[in-house]
């Protein structure tokens, strides 16, 4: 248990300098970034105002102080949990997050769910049957998705499945002009099937390949032979036998691919114009707002890295030597 909790310890210390780094960066890409936060924050009404009241603007944004000033104000407010007030939502950061936060999560858990049972599924396939017919199907398959980028799924899908056949709708979260507190659950599922299943098509080929090679690994090793040689098949091998000593890498590797569908996400709900988390950082860089995009940008890394610390710590809790190595 004392292990335990130092490795633990260890592993939050890690990410505590992981978003403290994080932070720091974003701070100043974005100050040297073209972006101006009056004209977001104004629009096209810039050109109606006096220079005091855009001097007053400024001055209320802290824009007049140096980059330095500004990071230190900046840096206290985000230890006191105040992420600033975003400009084109006209709302604390931290409230535009947690609304666009939970359409985005249920985007990113099915599509997580899905992509590891089905990767799983067929990455165990065609490691049981190598060099089959089965195994190269399903290894093509993996190729090219692994080399496709989200965008052009996303608009295959929406171009076939929304506009041709018209079996889903084109966009949103629910039917326009129905508030979002009365959109049912079915709507959801319904709003939900083109996003998931594209990232749920892209999510699959890692997992099937890094499976399919550990499955190669069991069959290799002297375990899966003896019970060859007892007369089971390769199928029953594979079942009774294989799937326990692949499963967990299979877990790890799931857990931390949570970053790669999380940035999946953020093209997909372009694409489908799905009110969430992505959708807004995409608002937020195009128009300015840099309080809402360092505040997407360190909750996406906290995000990102407690995928890998469940991970991890799953993987410690089955295989004590790890946290032990670590340790040491």
């Amino acid at each position: 248990m004392k292990t335990f909790c130092k490795y633990f310890a260890s592993k939050m210390l890690r990410l505590s300098i992981i978003v403290a780094v994080v932070s720091v960066l974003s701070f100043v890409l974005v100050s040297f970034a073209p972006l101006d936060p009056i004209t977001a924050y104004l629009g096209y009404d810039r050109l109606q105002i006096s220079q005091e009241q855009e001097a007053q603007i400024i001055s209320r944004w802290g824009l007049d102080k140096s980059p330095s000033e500004r990071f230190l104000s900046w840096a206290g407010n985000i230890l006191r949990g105040d992420f600033g007030k975003s400009v084109i939502f006209n709302e604390p950061v931290v409230d535009v997050i947690g609304k666009r936060f939970v359409a985005s999560f249920w985007l990113v858990f099915f599509a997580w769910l899905f992509s590891g049972l089905l990767g799983f599924i067929l990455g165990a396939v065609a490691g049981t049957f190598r060099n089959s017919l089965a195994d190269r199907v399903i290894r093509f398959y993996a190729y090219t998705l692994a080399s496709t980028p989200t965008f052009w799924v996303a608009m295959i899908l929406l171009v076939f499945f929304a506009v041709k056949l018209g079996w889903f709708p084109v966009c949103c979260a629910g039917p326009l002009g129905v508030a979002p507190e009365d959109v049912s659950f079915a709507d959801r599922l319904y709003h939900l099937a083109l996003p998931v299943l594209t990232l749920s098509l892209v999510g699959i080929a890692q997992i099937t390949l890094h499976t399919r090679e550990k499955m190669i690994d069991f069959f290799q090793s002297n375990h899966a032979t003896y019970a060859l040689a007892c007369g089971e098949t390769r199928s029953s091998t594979a079942i009774f036998h294989g799937l326990r000593n692949i499963l967990l890498p299979a877990i790890t590797l799931q857990f931390a691919s949570l970053g790669e569908l999380f940035s999946g996400s953020v093209l997909a709900e372009v694409v489908f114009s799905y009110p969430g988390l992505g959708k807004a950082t995409v608002d937020a860089g195009i128009r300015g707002d840099v309080p809402l995009l360092l505040g997407v940008v360190i909750f996406s890394t906290i995000f990102v890295v407690v995928g890998n610390l469940i991970a991890d710590l799953l993987y410690t809790l089955v295989d004590p030597r790890v946290r032990t190595e670590e340790a040491i």
